[in-house]
């Protein structure tokens, strides 16, 4: 991976490791949140990344901790069709929310892992399936370039905003690709930028607080089609579900956004003539 991509995965680890144990202390989590001794703290920044993709009928079902711990950018498991007795793989887990919901749906006689790289949330994941009296999950640690699990072993893939994060994205799809069974699916929410990324500030783009952040590390929506195709995947597509160059624009420092650290401030510069969006991602091996 390199010195860098090994630095900026410590700083992810770190970042998540803090907003597990702000949840764990009864906050809620902010993928854009302000840093400090805890990492991520419970203050809002104004946009809701998920864009309103949990129902209250799907939040009320599981922990609270499991919708505290939320870091997403929308809901996958509502996306993607998941059936009884299928086995569903949540690449970059958290908090185990999108876990236990695809667990619900693939009962009776399927089962759903998580793979995380950050004890703290794999900690908090447990809990939460402990408290959700869910039996039929499993959490992994390791890391979504290498995952753990054998050749042709699972029939969907999902991610809620975490392959961005990844600095060697092309393993991650074809890992994703390895474990899947033939005519296996590729579900995942992730976010995107809706045009040329060379347009971004270099500093920007370098910067990692804002690849820790969910924004410098997406990729363009063209750039994730091709990507997908190199690694095998057949019936792709990228459809947007949500922009937020608007909300962006309004949470930047001056409304105390991130506690003042300039995390969305920066956003809100790097997605000027760049639309930042989120996506939901399919693809399917033959």
């Amino acid at each position: 991976m390199g010195v860098k991509g090994e630095e900026l995965r410590e700083r992810v680890r770190e970042r998540y490791a803090g907003a597990a144990r702000s949840v764990q202390g009864g906050a809620k989590a902010s993928c854009c949140g302000s840093t400090g001794e805890r990492g991520l703290d419970s203050e809002a920044i104004g946009v809701d990344w998920t864009g309103g993709g949990y129902s209250f009928d799907e939040l009320g079902g599981l922990p609270q901790a499991a919708g505290a711990a939320s870091l997403g950018c929308s809901n996958p498991t509502a996306l993607a069709t998941l059936s009884p007795g299928e086995v569903v793989l949540d690449l970059g887990s958290g908090g185990g929310i999108d876990v236990l919901l695809s667990a619900k749906r693939v009962s009776p006689g399927g089962k759903a892992y998580g793979l995380d790289m950050t004890d703290e949330m794999l900690e908090l994941a447990e809990r939460n399936r402990a408290e959700a009296g869910t039996e039929n999950v499993e959490f992994l640690k390791g890391h979504i370039e290498e995952i753990p699990l054998p050749k042709d072993h699972v029939d969907v893939v999902i991610s809620n905003c975490v392959i961005n994060l990844s600095t060697d994205k092309p393993k991650v799809l074809s890992e994703a690709f390895r474990v899947l069974k033939p005519g296996g699916r590729f579900a995942v929410s992730d976010m995107v930028f809706l045009g040329d990324k060379d347009q971004l500030p270099p500093e920007l783009v370098s910067s990692i607080e804002s690849w820790a952040g969910c924004v410098s590390g997406a990729l363009e929506k063209e750039e994730y089609e091709g990507l997908l195709r190199a690694a095998g995947f057949e019936d792709i597509s990228v459809e947007v579900t949500h922009t937020y160059d608007a909300e962006l624009a309004e949470a930047g420092p001056a409304s105390g956004c991130c506690g003042g650290s300039g995390c969305c401030g920066d956003t809100a510069t790097a997605t000027v003539g760049v639309e930042l969006a989120s996506a939901f991602i399919r693809g399917r091996k033959p």
